[in-house]
């Protein structure tokens, strides 16, 4: 397992999860609940950035929310849903940024909403 505060690789945080799972975790929620949670996590995100960047005020129930650690939870969930399928998200990103940057290197340089 890699030290706290050292980088990792994509790879690396999904073998760190698995291993957490195994050791600590007992076993993986199956993935129908593991999606409820991905989705639960990102609309916490969601909210704190509302309240923050948006024009909804925080309650004080909001304010112990801390976004880093929101979007380290929907990172998490979204490791163990990826170990769960089988999908290497190394290379999943990998060719995701090569379609993007493919399908998009005009598009967006064109985009005059942007300029």
């Amino acid at each position: 397992m890699q030290h706290q505060n050292a980088e990792m690789t994509i790879r690396e945080a999904q073998d760190t999860v698995d291993n957490w799972i195994k050791t600590v975790g007992v076993r993986y929620f199956n993935e129908l609940t593991n999606m409820a949670i991905l989705t639960e996590e990102v609309g916490e995100v969601a909210r704190i950035i509302a309240r923050t960047y948006g024009e909804q005020s925080f309650k004080e129930s909001d304010k112990k929310h801390d976004l880093a650690d929101e979007m380290a939870d929907v990172l998490w969930v979204l490791l163990c849903l990826a170990n769960q399928t089988g999908v290497d998200l190394t290379e999943a990103f990998r060719k995701n940024l090569e379609k993007k940057t493919t399908r998009d290197t005009e598009r967006h340089k064109n985009n005059e909403k942007l300029h």
